[in-house]
């Protein structure tokens, strides 16, 4: 396995969250996990960096578990960006981005040469030139989440995590993140793993989709293959009609009622 959740099982005390999953990702694609709130697919995606430990089972990275890993050498493959993430309210763009270059950096150097080429190209390729020397806290929150993806992607990793990139945006900077993600993933040839909540943004920005209800892991497969309303049923309990996007090349859907 390339990267991937073997035999996870996660509890908070008695209550328990998921149970056995097995997830293998595709290598070089971008998949997003889908299900109902609560259904775990954030404390899944915790397990990575090991905000949450599971009760049992591994992360796999290249055929093995994570923890046999030195973290500041994992942090140079495996980026994650959670759904909340706090910054000092005085930095700007340039700064946030540089801290990406830490799992790089020696034990009592600064930035090297190379960190600096990397940092000003990470800033050209996530679109922030015109933004790099204003204050995080000036920016809009689209603006601001562009910056904290640029953070991440200046550690040059193989495997971009996300947890809900585009929560509390407005659907014209949920479009503009997200057109960014399939951009860096294109052009970098990298790993993506999401989580949405938005099912439509889903099936037009992945290749593949895994849904997750009742512990387990209950379906995955391509968008189009995911997106029926047998499905939609099951995991969401609504009532939907699916129709083609032709210009996306991806289906869609229209909610017409919570199922009975």
């Amino acid at each position: 396995m390339y990267f991937g959740f073997k035999d996870i099982t996660i509890k908070y005390g008695k209550n328990l969250v998921v149970e056995d999953v097995d997830i293998d990702f595709p290598k070089g694609k971008t998949t997003t996990i889908i299900g109902s709130n609560g259904c775990g697919k954030s404390s899944l995606l915790k397990t990575i960096p090991r905000v949450v430990v599971p009760e049992k089972g591994e992360v796999i990275f290249c055929h093995k578990s994570i923890r046999k890993y030195n973290p500041k050498d994992l942090a140079k493959r495996i980026a994650y960006l959670p759904q909340v993430h706090q910054s000092p309210s005085d930095i700007d763009v340039k700064t946030l981005i540089s801290y990406g270059r830490y799992p790089h950096k020696k034990f009592t150097g600064g930035l090297t040469k190379k960190d600096r080429a990397v940092i000003e190209e990470t800033i050209d390729i996530t679109g922030l030139k015109h933004l790099s020397n204003r204050i995080l806290t000036t920016l809009s929150g689209g603006e601001r989440q562009r910056a904290w993806i640029a953070m991440i992607i200046c550690q040059q990793p193989e495997i971009l995590v996300l947890d809900e990139p585009i929560t509390y945006l407005d659907i014209g900077y949920q479009l503009e993140v997200m057109e960014l993600i399939k951009s860096l993933g294109e052009r970098l040839n990298i790993t993506i793993v999401m989580v949405l909540h938005d099912i439509n943004l889903a099936a037009r920005y992945s290749h593949h989709l895994i849904s997750i209800e009742n512990h387990h892991v209950h379906m995955q497969g391509s968008p189009r293959s995911m997106m029926n309303e047998e499905h939609l049923n099951k995991i969401f309990r609504i009532g939907a009609q699916v129709y083609e996007d032709e210009k996306n090349n991806c289906p869609f859907i229209i909610p017409e009622r919570a199922a009975d």
